[in-house]
């Protein structure tokens, strides 16, 4: 057991090492491209400045195209980098450390839905492992729960039709959040999109118990139990729905 814990941590450091020179190297050969880029324009024109002439500008502009190019490319990928990176220390349950990781890939790649729903899932898990060795543990829980319902409503946003997005928030808002009203229009799309997924059924026939609906969530008990093969998934599911029979 040791040893797997030693080579997972040499293997993370070797991966984190690599991320943070690929950063170090980029922004070296940024800032040396763009001296260079400086000198051979200025000294395009014989006065020292901006070429006066239009063939002058033409291979000023092409040089400024070409360098710009060359940012995008290495922009992308070190973004590349620092989304294997983030994705490696959550895996390994580090979700604070994954979710800076995550900020520095975003900065690269600002619209793209699956680094706004991992940086949800991070969140999330960073707020519900926050407990009370700090005096500040309630901002701090208070605050990884705002990042992770920002981070799934910007996925959404971003692609309507991703679906896991859907469920981590409806998951945030019904258990961690308090506010199963809200979870209801999410999850109800997310059946949409995987009509069969038992796991959204539950938490939606939970939202639909904490808001009143009761029809609605024996309902959905009742096609747990229908559609459902695994016998515990099935006794849950009889248990919730006579738990709320008996209510009535």
């Amino acid at each position: 057991m040791l040893i797997r814990i030693k080579d997972a941590v040499i293997g993370l450091f070797v991966v984190v090492s690599f991320g943070a020179l690929i950063f170090m190297v980029y922004h070296f050969e940024t800032e040396k491209g763009h001296r260079n880029l400086a000198k051979r324009i200025i000294g395009l024109s014989s006065r020292g400045g901006p070429p006066q002439t239009i063939e002058g500008l033409k291979e000023a502009i092409a040089l400024y195209e070409r360098q710009i190019e060359f940012n995008v490319r290495t922009g992308a990928q070190t973004g590349a980098y620092w989304k294997i990176l983030a994705i490696r220390l959550a895996d390994r349950g580090m979700h604070k450390d994954a979710l800076e990781a995550f900020d520095r890939a975003l900065y690269f790649n600002a619209d793209d839905p699956t680094l706004f729903y991992l940086t949800g899932e991070s969140a999330s898990v960073a707020a519900a492992s926050t407990v009370g060795f700090k005096e500040n543990a309630a901002v701090e829980r208070t605050h990884y729960q705002n990042l992770a319902e920002s981070s799934y409503l910007r996925a959404i946003q971003l692609d309507p039709t991703y679906a896991k997005p859907k469920l981590g928030l409806g998951l945030l808002y019904t258990f961690d959040m308090d506010r199963p009203a809200e979870a209801i229009p999410h999850l109800e799309k997310y059946l949409q999109i995987v009509p069969g997924d038992i796991s959204g059924m539950f938490i939606l026939a939970r939202a639909y118990f904490m808001t009143g609906d009761n029809d609605r969530a024996v309902e959905l008990y009742d096609r747990i139990i229908y559609r459902s093969k695994d016998p515990k998934v099935r006794t849950e599911a009889q248990n919730n729905r006579e738990f709320i029979r008996n209510m009535n």
